[in-house]
């Protein structure tokens, strides 16, 4: 339980730094906005395009792994989906919440915890899963363009889709460092160097600009914040591991993996892309807190359990 405190305890530091400072005024509402402006169109984007450039194909072709992976979060999509849709019959409120109760802190706290846990044979399925939350993303991110664009023809939505993937940058970034990865060619020094510093700037100011979204009192939202949370901690893992192990019968160590990084509280992915969209982050914002502070015990549990098979 230790080393899972170590990883998470960071997450809840800056989360709280962004609420103290949104609190006492030292960040103001403004000051929020353009912070997640600066994530959106430089920070996350850089950050992703140096993971996806720094790997290869080869490394990412794990059919079982991705087979349990991506279908434990793809039941997690669904049914929060599915019961979000079914209350407002918001298509584009749906997949916020979908993507929530689906979407893994892989980068931040997955690779971290699958070297502590499995040593450095952990690596690659990190890197793997953090490669399908990215479809997930994308699945959810058309999603909302089909429900803001609800009332236009069919072909008008498809074509107004497709013009938003190719504009995102949250969805441009990883795709061109997968392409810049096959090419085999090393970036000039100092680009790569202002990529780097740009990708380090990711995860704090998003973990802050969440703190300073946590100001906002929303009582209405309690219930679902739960419901997206327990998706994400309890149904994702189980779906992981039933696939994994007694479905594929997949070797312990990428079981084992497969349930760790299914367990992984909500990323700021989510609430990135609602901010992208000028929608309402506080529901999420809440789901990544909760689900990291519950995180600390279903890992730390699955963690204590494993090591005893």
């Amino acid at each position: 339980m230790f080393y899972v405190f170590n990883v998470v305890l960071p997450v809840f530091a800056l989360i709280l730094i962004g609420y103290i400072c949104g609190r006492t005024g030292k960040l103001g509402e403004s000051a929020s906005i353009e912070l997640n402006r600066f994530v959106v169109w430089l920070a996350l984007p850089a950050q992703l395009f140096n993971f996806a450039s720094s790997s290869s194909w080869q490394t990412l072709w794990q059919l079982g792994f991705i087979t349990a992976f991506f279908t434990s979060g793809l039941v997690a999509f669904v049914l929060v989906f599915g019961m979000s849709w079914s209350r407002g019959r918001d298509v584009a409120a749906a997949s916020f919440s979908g993507l929530s109760a689906s979407y893994s802190n892989t980068g931040y706290m997955g690779i971290p915890l699958c070297v502590l846990a499995l040593g450095q044979d952990g690596l690659a399925p990190a890197i793997i899963s953090t490669f399908i939350v990215f479809v997930l993303f994308a699945l959810a991110t058309v999603l909302i363009e089909v429900g803001i664009l609800s009332h236009k023809k069919p072909h008008e939505i498809v074509w107004s889709v497709i013009k938003s993937l190719c504009s995102n940058p949250l969805l441009i970034a990883p795709v061109a460092g997968l392409l810049w990865s096959s090419t085999n060619l090393v970036l000039y020094d100092p680009l790569a160097q202002v990529i780097a510093f740009l990708a380090a700037a990711a995860t704090p100011c998003a973990l802050v600009s969440i703190g300073l979204f946590l100001m906002r009192k929303e009582n209405s939202a309690s219930r679902q914040v739960w419901v997206i949370s327990f998706a994400k901690l309890i149904i994702q893992p189980a779906v992981a591991w039933f696939i994994a192990g007694p479905l594929l019968g997949l070797p312990t160590l990428w079981v084992s993996a497969a349930v760790i990084l299914a367990a992984l509280p909500t990323g700021t992915g989510p609430f990135m892309l609602a901010q992208y969209y000028n929608a309402d982050g506080r529901i999420i914002s809440r789901t990544v807190l909760i689900t990291t502070l519950g995180s600390l015990l279903t890992l730390s549990l699955f963690l204590w359990w494993n090591s005893g098979v």
